[in-house]
């Protein structure tokens, strides 16, 4: 049966009525915004190292079987990642990331046993068994206590996606590997929702912020520096600076230059926050 949806990932996966037989060409729309890099990819950045290493080894899960299958043949086009194994529920993920050890796995948010937060509770469990495995999370939900739970051990190696961008195979990708080296990445859409999320009651300091400094605080926990801010807001770099400043000063957060330590304190502080 053919899929009614010009955007459906199976048909982005070569998914129509058929076996799989490759990625076809997609449109592409607002890109995912790393939003956390840590200190280790960090100075490899800055230092101009590229981090070299095997293959990004991969587990991933999910129980819809087209879903899943159309998913992995998307990924084996990278000659960077390898498919270890594919799941279907949150029992064989967890005991197939402790015999394989992947450096990442990517999981729906919603899977058996109980069709829930399985993928948050995959992400907890799994900070237990090895920190050093990273998790993606894809999930339908731009809802905010799904977002807090999952960095509720801390951001290090954490991504949440919507499903709708994985029919751009470059943004899942780019996400697969930060969340390796130890970074971080958010939808901007779950951003937008954390901010909502945070502003509504009167007592917290993110309802002492101007329109203005909100949409400072936006452009930053999307990971853009103060030249990227100034352009889209059209502002200064001069006026960016001030108003970070004073966003820093309500949010009683200490200033730092460096743009992805920054974000990180703010995407932090509001998963405490709300």
């Amino acid at each position: 049966m053919l899929c009614r949806e010009s955007d459906c990932l199976f048909c982005a996966a070569g998914f129509e009525g058929r076996e799989p037989t490759g990625a076809q060409d997609v449109a592409r729309e607002l890109p995912i915004r790393v939003v956390v890099v840590h200190d280790e990819h960090e100075r490899a950045l800055a230092s101009g190292r590229i981090l070299s290493r095997m293959p990004i080894r991969l587990v991933l899960a999910d129980d819809q079987y087209l879903v899943r299958e159309g998913i992995r043949r998307l990924l084996e086009l990278q000659d960077d990642l390898e498919i270890l194994t594919t799941c279907e529920d949150l029992d064989s993920l967890l005991r197939a990331a402790a015999t394989a050890r992947p450096d990442v796995v990517v999981t729906d948010i919603r899977m058996p046993p109980g069709l829930s937060d399985e993928g948050i509770q995959a992400a907890i469990r799994l900070r237990e068994l090895d920190p050093k495995i990273g998790v993606v999370v894809l999930s339908q939900y731009a809802t905010p206590s799904y977002v807090l739970a999952l960095l509720e051990g801390g951001s290090e190696g954490r991504a949440y996606l919507l499903k709708e961008r994985v029919k751009d195979v470059d943004q899942l990708v780019a996400a697969i590997r930060t969340v390796a080296d130890g970074g971080s990445v958010m939808d901007p859409k779950v951003v937008e929702a954390l901010v909502a999320e945070s502003t509504r009651g009167d007592e917290s300091p993110l309802s002492q912020l101007t329109p203005r400094e909100r949409d400072v605080m936006r452009e930053m926990a999307e990971g853009k520096n103060n030249a990227a801010i100034a352009e889209s807001l059209v502002l200064t770099e001069r006026s960016v600076e001030k108003v970070i400043h004073s966003i820093f000063l309500k949010l009683g957060l200490t200033w730092e230059p460096a743009v992805h330590k920054r974000v990180k304190a703010v995407i932090l502080y509001l998963a405490e926050s709300s």
